[in-house]
């Protein structure tokens, strides 16, 4: 079809004219007059440069994958760029393990920079039993009969249990390509050994970190969380990630995880009496890492043992100094394991604060009841209600 173009009277070329055009190249009436940013994508390429990584529909903030879609569509999207997400541990430690797993993985699958930090385990141990992705076509049997071998037979007979089990919007399950955000996860497998030696990342070993002498300051700070503070400070600023020394390549997204903070592993005491001593150590320690983040292109992840720190008010502190917190509440233990209205789920995942960024409101999600289950294959997160009793 040719080319047809509409004038507005006398001063048909002046910059405010709208010229419609009908072709294979014809784009909207209303486009910004001026030079354009190089590659197809015009501004949003700047965004769109960094693998792994997705403007939000919402509010235009730089958004990572926390390795499980359904997460992400809770937290509206993914994590923030700049923003810390908080885990709070389920009483045995079991299940927020994988969720710290999942977001290093993702990470890894990206080619994002890593930084693990552990007072408990090796960070190179960490990463050897991250899953392995799923990212070709021909894992998606494997998961669909995943999925099939958990349903329950009770569906067949007389007596059934109505619950609305039912995913999420976009929670699908099913591997995807590598080149789409957030992947799915073989939590039966471990991660390539050649994904791992072809990543970066840096580690931080508490327990490696106690020989060296440092003075006592003023500032209340434990020693592991000075130690970890100058280090993470050090790849921000070493690596170019806050932007004063350029990076020689490509743009890169810094990935922190920090495990079981708050534990006496780190120094803190927080856990072992109501009436501590170094209180607002951790607190303090938030504050500052909320600090470097804002200032980089980085996320963070952390775990947190909510569960055994003694004082409600310390737990206040921690939540305000964190963007987003997520609690996973685990049936094991407790009165609902033997219960069979929870017979299908492992436990209740709690979405306790989503970040407010660029706006007055955050994207809280409208599913309030919201359970996991880790199948053989997969960590699935799943809407359930229930209904009814229905006898046949």
């Amino acid at each position: 079809m040719a080319a047809a173009a509409t004038s507005c009277g006398p001063r048909a070329g002046a910059p405010g004219c709208v010229v419609a055009a009908a072709g294979k190249d014809s784009v909207t009436s209303f486009q910004r007059r001026g030079p354009r940013a190089s590659g197809p994508d015009g501004g949003c390429r700047r965004l769109a440069s960094i693998a792994g990584t997705r403007p939000s529909v919402r509010n235009g903030q730089l958004l990572v994958s926390t390795g499980l879609p359904a997460l992400d569509q809770l937290l509206g999207g993914g994590l923030a760029v700049g923003t810390l997400l908080l885990i709070e541990e389920d009483k045995y430690n079991i299940y927020s393990p994988l969720l710290f797993k999942y977001f290093l993985a993702e990470g890894i699958i990206n080619g994002h920079t890593l930084l693990v930090a552990s007072a408990k385990e090796d960070p190179a141990e960490i990463l050897q039993e991250l899953p392995a992705p799923l990212l070709n076509d021909n894992c998606k049997k494997e998961v669909d009969e995943d999925v099939c071998s958990h349903k329950t037979p009770e569906s067949n007979i007389k007596m059934k249990i109505a619950w609305r089990y039912q995913l999420l919007p976009k929670m699908e399950v099913g591997p995807i390509s590598s080149s789409i955000f957030g992947h799915y996860y073989d939590a039966s497998k471990r991660i390539p050994q050649e994904l791992i030696e072809a990543s970066k990342w840096h580690g931080f070993f508490l327990p490696e970190k106690i020989s060296s002498t440092l003075s006592v300051e003023s500032c209340s700070l434990t020693h592991g969380y000075r130690s970890l503070l100058h280090f993470i400070q050090n790849i921000i600023c070493e690596e170019g990630f806050d932007g004063s020394n350029p990076q020689k390549k490509e743009k890169n997204v810094l990935r922190i995880g920090i495990q079981n903070l708050g534990s006496p592993l780190w120094g803190d005491d927080i856990c072992c009496t109501e009436n501590c001593n170094n209180s607002q150590s951790l607190t303090k320690f938030l504050y500052v890492l909320r600090g470097l983040l804002r200032t980089s292109l980085s996320a963070c992840i952390i775990t947190v043992p909510t569960h055994l720190i003694q004082n409600k008010a310390v737990i206040a502190r921690v939540t305000n100094l964190s963007d987003t917190v997520v609690g996973l509440e685990s049936f094991i233990g407790s009165e609902r394991e033997t219960n069979p209205l929870y017979q299908e789920y492992h436990g209740l995942i709690h979405v306790r604060q989503i970040p407010r960024l660029n706006n007055l409101i955050g994207d809280v999600s409208d599913v309030k009841d919201l359970a996991f289950k880790l199948r053989r294959k997969l960590f699935t997160i799943e809407e359930y209600c229930l209904i009814s009793l229905i006898f046949n």
